[in-house]
């Protein structure tokens, strides 16, 4: 695997032009290679798919971050907000629907990571990644709009 992981940050440098992403990218790559590992003995090309997973997760990145991007250019109507409570669930209501979710349900519901996990059928690392997205996002609208 670590001739395939080593092909696999290349191209993903290659598609995403940052280290920390590329490296990300490969990581959960490689994630889904160690959740599919009972099927890889009976597939003709592992590195194409491989390659093919890369691209895959790419793709879902690039979206997620067209997504961040929009939300920071939408305008929030801020002479309705009375309260902090109340402009963090605005900027809750403002994320991508898993992040929501589990925002929601680890910080307001309280709920384990696992129960969060089986009820989104995210893995450890999806959930902990959308977690901190959420909240990253949130500090930096909540920051943002405070000052307004």
């Amino acid at each position: 695997m670590m001739p395939l992981r080593h092909k696999l940050l290349m191209q993903a440098q290659r598609l995403a032009g940052n280290d920390d992403t590329a490296g990300d990218l490969v990581q959960e790559t490689m994630l889904r290679l160690w959740e599919m590992r009972q099927q890889l003995k009976a597939h003709p090309n592992i590195e194409a798919l491989a390659m093919t997973i890369l691209r895959n997760k790419h793709t879902d990145y690039w979206r997620r971050r067209q997504k961040e991007q929009r939300l920071e250019h939408e305008d929030i109507p801020t002479d309705e907000i009375h309260d902090e409570l109340e402009l963090i669930s605005i900027i809750v209501g403002q994320l991508p629907p898993l992040q929501q979710q589990v925002f929601r349900m680890k910080e307001v519901e309280g709920y384990a990571k696992e129960e969060i996990m089986l009820v989104t059928g995210c893995t450890d690392e999806s959930l902990r990644q959308n977690l901190s997205r959420a909240r990253r996002k949130i500090k930096e609208l909540f920051i943002k709009l405070s000052k307004l």
